[in-house]
């Protein structure tokens, strides 16, 4: 079974998913949005990931996020698995009938985040690098959450989160470089909040296996 991949520019890689997937023998399907906007189909894709993005789901004057959302549609009426990572989360959540709104405070570094059930969704602490945030979709299932923002959510077959199980440290340090240019930090140094919790990578990387696990998991006992 092949998973596809939605991958929204070159700073955005699968990451530990892409480890993930060589370690435990799925293959992945990687597909650029950035490079081609028009959607692959589903047919032959056991399930559907979403990764990280610059953009919002409400951007809809950037070509690629329409055709995705219509894709990740088409998924959800056919019950084929999505699985949203940020952004993704995020895309997700707009398909479902949740709202995207502007978080109160961004959530930058590392994140412990309150669970409901850490056999799917480990407390972290998880990589964080977003300013956004998703509500919970009607009929979805929360699972998880900070002060700031609910963090993952269960819908049928589906899961989102809003932290970061793909990225390594390495990925979001190409974040941090490129908002702290961009001002959109406050000044916040990036490569600090990074270095403090760097202890919490290894970790985050065993914890990211248990999240795919459990995700690929349901996807199989529900073939």
């Amino acid at each position: 079974m092949t998973g596809l991949v939605l991958q929204h520019g070159v700073w955005g890689p699968p990451g530990v998913l892409g480890d993930w997937a060589a370690e435990r023998g799925v293959l992945l399907r990687v597909h650029r949005t950035d490079l081609e906007p028009q959607m692959p189909t589903l047919n032959g894709h056991a399930f559907v990931a979403s990764l990280g993005s610059p953009h919002n789901p409400t951007d809809s004057q950037v070509p690629e996020i329409p055709a995705e959302l219509e894709l990740l549609e088409e998924a959800v009426e056919r019950e084929v698995p999505v699985l949203g990572l940020c952004f993704g989360g995020q895309m997700l959540a707009k398909v479902l009938g949740g709202q995207i709104e502007h978080a109160p405070a961004p959530e930058l570094g590392w994140v412990e985040i309150e669970t409901d059930a850490p056999e799917l969704v480990p407390a972290g602490p998880w990589l964080t690098w977003h300013f956004d945030r998703f509500t919970l979709p009607p009929g979805a299932r929360e699972l998880a959450r900070t002060p700031v923002a609910v963090h993952a959510f269960a819908h049928g077959p589906h899961l989102a989160t809003q932290f970061h199980p793909e990225a390594t440290v390495d990925i979001v340090r190409e974040w941090a470089n490129a908002d702290r240019n961009q001002r959109r930090t406050g000044g916040v140094d990036g490569d600090a909040l990074l270095d403090a919790g760097a202890h919490h990578a290894e970790g985050a990387v065993r914890a990211a296996y248990q999240l795919f696990d459990a995700f690929w998991d349901r996807l199989r006992r529900s073939e």
